[in-house]
């Protein structure tokens, strides 16, 4: 009753279909009834525990199994996402001598402003791909690449203002696209939310460098006003979140564990309508 009453933990109790939800009932079921045939107070409450425990195997259980899909639904998401992103510079490759040759005659016909338009052009989409791929590892490219493209279409600016490629973090491709993918698309949703109410054009500004044998990641977002308790828990227990419809929050807490898991700092600052996140990562392997 406490989990159902006050939500410390996500319940995904369908994640386990009807077949097993059935046979963890049956047997809760039996215990009911073991329970009322005995007068034992020892008996009652071993009985007692074993419901307890049965109980909480079925919420881990459930909670891991929507857990790993979830992630591989995730992980499906972001391979589509980089292969779109090879595709992309593939073409772009493919087609650069058939650019240079079109501005090559228009400056021959003499049209230079024809050429200097469609140059311009030109350097606006290589300039946009490039942001996103130089220095990175293919599946931080495409984390990059889709996130940029995403808010671009939100009509959100992003800027991206990195000293040293992102790929340098000591985090596997794992968990390296569970942590962009998750800040990056938190940003995206409260830049929107931010927009339909104020009318006005929102920015994600997303910073990594390297100071004193620490790797230090920061993103910032416009964001509306986040209530106290939210505030309070979020990054540190699930079920926190500013979403409205269908979210469990799930993807804060994930973000912290990556974290901890590296033995770094997560710290968070929300003033003025703007959320910060700091994190600080020892550059070691």
């Amino acid at each position: 009753m406490g989990f159902y009453l006050f939500k410390k933990v996500p319940l995904n109790l369908s994640s386990l279909k009807t077949k097993w939800n059935t046979v963890l009932f049956i047997v809760q079921l039996l215990l009911v009834f073991l329970n009322i045939s005995t007068d034992s107070l020892l008996a009652n409450i071993t009985i007692l525990l074993a419901y307890i425990s049965i109980e909480v195997v079925r919420i881990v259980w459930a909670n891991q199994i929507a857990s790993f899909s979830k992630k591989l639904t995730y992980f499906e998401e972001q391979s589509m996402h980089f292969n779109d992103t090879f595709r992309l510079v593939r073409n772009e490759r493919h087609d650069f001598l058939k650019h240079v040759s079109t501005i090559h005659f228009l400056l021959e016909k003499g049209e230079h402003n024809k050429a200097k338009s469609y140059l311009d052009e030109l350097v606006g989409g290589y300039e946009e791909t490039n942001l996103s791929i130089k220095g990175e590892r293919g599946i931080v490219a495409g984390v990059l690449h889709q996130i940029y493209k995403k808010a671009k279409a939100s009509g959100i600016s992003v800027v991206y203002d990195f000293d040293i490629p992102l790929s340098a973090l000591p985090l596997s491709d794992r968990h390296m696209v569970t942590l962009l993918g998750n800040l990056l698309s938190n940003s995206i949703d409260a830049c929107e939310a931010w927009q339909q109410k104020t009318n006005e054009s929102s920015l994600i500004t997303v910073q990594f460098f390297k100071r004193s044998g620490l790797y230090i990641f920061i993103c910032k977002n416009n964001t509306l006003p986040i209530p106290t308790n939210i505030l309070d828990n979020l990054f540190h227990s699930y079920g926190n979140t500013t979403k409205s419809g269908d979210h469990e929050g799930l993807g804060t807490k994930m973000i912290q564990e990556i974290v901890q898991q590296h033995q770094g700092f997560l710290d968070f600052i929300f003033k003025n309508e703007e959320f910060s996140v700091k994190i600080k990562i020892p550059a070691m392997r």
